[in-house]
């Protein structure tokens, strides 16, 4: 314990008190070519992201043995005479990436770089810019709110919380009422993964300043009930939650236009079973659903085969309540397209409309927010 305790405090001490320290495979101008990551707690010159997207990890631990660099990845980091360990990676692909650095076994987050609830637990995060990113930059546009609710769930019979986008003007347009996007983060994430992994305020300011949204509220909710995961019982408890509490709060709090046309319910990876769970049972209650990287898994106990027979009984409602089922995922690599091309080959024998698209990224945030922006456009219009 007092090992731990020592290595853990160790880590703590921000790499950037050393400047300019460099050893192993990391140039020795790197200071001069690269710059911090826009991830990095302020000050801190590491991570550093090289011009061709390689970066360059730092972190002071003079006393370990042997410290690594996670990031699905491991990489293992060389110690200079000064205590400071250092790696520079491959190439790494754009957006964001969580990571970890492993001292003498222990995973840590980086000191140097903000932290994220991401894999079941916080760890540290890295963006990586990238050409065409512009759609979630801070702009000289007029900006919105996130803010976060907490409300009383009979559902779990505990406090919870939500965010909540409000965007710009809401405050100032006290007769208007808007439509409202209900979304879902994935496995190992809660209802901060939208707010900041996923940049959808910026997505949101910018598609409306430039007139190719809808000014809308989007509701990023915890899907982390029942036990959790994709099992059936966690799923009633999802759709329980979603009508009996969070929709009910909502429109009892904010000013939000309340039949089917102006509602939308979409998720990522788990949020996108949910949708599928919640969504098609409930076309009364939503015309917009959104699947990201999802697809039904085959080891579900039946719960795809009774939706499917409930498709099949119900594809004239689903199709008409419907104004867009859409459907997208990261291409091939996406741990997701195998479920899903299985799926929309049973959509299209069972005769159900949907859109299907494909952005190339596996199944990571990069993908996700790009799904949000083009999402956001075809909706409540």
């Amino acid at each position: 314990m007092k090992k731990l305790t020592f290595i853990f405090f160790a880590a703590l001490i921000l790499s950037s008190t050393v400047k300019g320290q460099t050893d192993g495979i990391a140039n020795k101008d790197n200071s001069n070519i690269g710059a911090p990551a826009s991830s990095n707690v302020r000050a801190s010159k590491y991570p550093m992201i090289l011009p061709d997207s390689r970066a360059v990890f730092h972190v002071k631990a003079p006393d370990a043995q042997k410290v690594q660099l996670d990031l699905g990845k491991k990489y293992d980091m060389i110690k200079n005479n000064e205590g400071i360990w250092e790696v520079t990676t491959d190439s790494l692909t754009e957006g964001f990436h969580y990571y970890s650095l492993l001292i003498d076994g222990v995973a840590v987050a980086d000191p140097a770089s903000e932290s994220f609830y991401g894999m079941g637990r916080m760890a540290s995060g890295i963006e990586v810019p990238f050409k065409g990113d512009g759609y979630y930059a801070v702009k000289n546009v007029a900006h919105g709110d996130v803010r976060m609710k907490r409300y009383y769930s009979s559902v779990t019979k505990t406090w919870r919380r939500f965010y909540i986008y409000t965007p710009a003007g809401y405050d100032a347009s006290a007769n208007q009422k808007y439509p409202v996007l209900y979304l879902m983060h994935g496995g190992g994430e809660d209802e901060r993964g939208w707010s900041t992994q996923g940049k959808t305020d910026l997505i949101l300011d910018n598609l409306i300043a430039e007139k190719k949204a809808k000014p809308m509220l989007i509701v990023m909710l915890d899907g982390n009930v029942g036990n959790g995961g994709f099992s059936e019982s966690s799923l009633k408890a999802f759709e329980s939650e979603l009508k009996e509490c969070i929709i009910p709060v909502v429109e009892k709090e904010y000013r939000v236009k309340t039949d089917s046309k102006n509602r939308a319910l979409a998720g990522l990876s788990m949020g996108g079973i949910q949708t599928l769970y919640a969504g098609i049972k409930n076309t009364q209650l939503f015309s917009y659903l959104g699947v990201f990287s999802s697809g039904w898994l085959p080891n579900l106990d039946g719960v795809a085969e009774a939706q499917y027979e409930f498709m099949k009984n119900n594809s004239g409602l689903i199709n008409t309540n419907l104004k867009q089922f859409w459907i997208s995922q990261g291409g091939k690599e996406d741990i997701a397209h195998r479920n899903c091309q299985i799926m929309l080959s049973k959509f299209k024998d069972l005769k159900i409309k949907y859109s299907y698209s494909e952005y190339p990224g596996g199944h990571t945030w990069p993908v996700w927010r790009n799904n949000l922006y083009n999402f956001a456009q075809l909706l409540f219009k």
